[in-house]
């Protein structure tokens, strides 16, 4: 069996910078032989073995939200470029620590499985930023999708909660020790964080990077935003922080030291 790693790019937020690191973790951590086919707007950059493919057309425009990102319901369509069966979803601002192997065993493989979402520990929700389907089997919830996009974006807000809730047959979810989330499970609650590195969880074999604490973030150290400041910085310009911080203790807590691990994996 063929493992298949998709993932998607458009615009100029990521580029092939991130396609060609997240493309040498997973040949640093899949067992042969595995394809990887990244679907995008343009392949300029990105290194050959990687199979770029168009982005999926969809009949509606992508809705714009203050908060969610819904291009991804591109992928929910009854193809995907030539690919068939079972394809593992990948973010491209994610970090690969361990064996990608067990994600293509796991569970059912008829069922959608998607990574925990820990930010939301009362509601039973899947993360999309690395989740296992098989092509077509998404193909309800994008023509509910298509026939109201902004309805169903505002009322759900996160594609992933719009998946998990809608996922024909239900939805499974991987080990919670897989994947692991840097913001929330890393990075040390306040004050810890003014005096320990954020770590890596024994058994993680992916962190993903939600928020905006992108892992050139983790690695300066600091905050999104303010990459690369020492604390007594982050402390002596408290007064000139934006107003999307919030409280003066909401600033203080956000704040951690480099994260050496990450620079370590995330690399060609």
């Amino acid at each position: 069996m063929i493992k298949q790693v998709i993932c998607i790019n458009w615009g100029t937020k990521y580029g092939p910078k991130f396609i060609n690191r997240l493309y040498a973790m997973v040949a640093r951590n899949i067992t042969p032989p595995f394809s990887f086919t990244c679907f995008c707007d343009s392949a300029e950059g990105v290194r050959p073995e990687v199979d770029c493919q168009p982005l999926p057309e969809i009949p509606v425009e992508i809705p714009q939200t203050k908060k969610g990102i819904w291009p991804k319901a591109r992928l929910w369509g009854p193809k995907l470029g030539n690919l068939t069966g079972n394809v593992l979803f990948l973010d491209l601002d994610l970090v690969i620590t361990g064996s990608l192997d067990d994600f293509f065993t796991y569970g059912d493989p008829d069922q959608v499985i998607l990574s925990r979402n820990p930010a939301r520990p009362f509601e039973r929700l899947g993360q999309t930023s690395c989740f296992r389907f098989p092509v077509g089997k998404l193909l309800p919830i994008q023509e509910k999708f298509c026939a109201d996009p902004k309805g169903i974006a505002e009322e759900y807000v996160w594609e992933q909660r719009f998946v998990t809730r809608n996922a024909p047959g239900g939805v499974d979810l991987f080990p919670r020790a897989w994947v692991r989330h840097f913001r929330n499970q890393c990075v040390p609650l306040w004050p810890l964080n003014w005096v320990k590195e954020p770590h890596l969880p024994r058994d993680a074999r992916i962190v993903i990077f939600p928020g905006g604490l992108h892992p050139q973030v983790a690695i300066k150290g600091g905050w999104a935003g303010r990459e690369g400041w020492t604390l007594s910085e982050h402390v002596a310009r408290r007064e000139e922080r934006s107003p999307l911080e919030g409280s003066l203790f909401r600033y203080l807590r956000h704040w951690m030291k480099p994260t050496p691990w990450v620079d370590q994996v995330w690399r060609e």
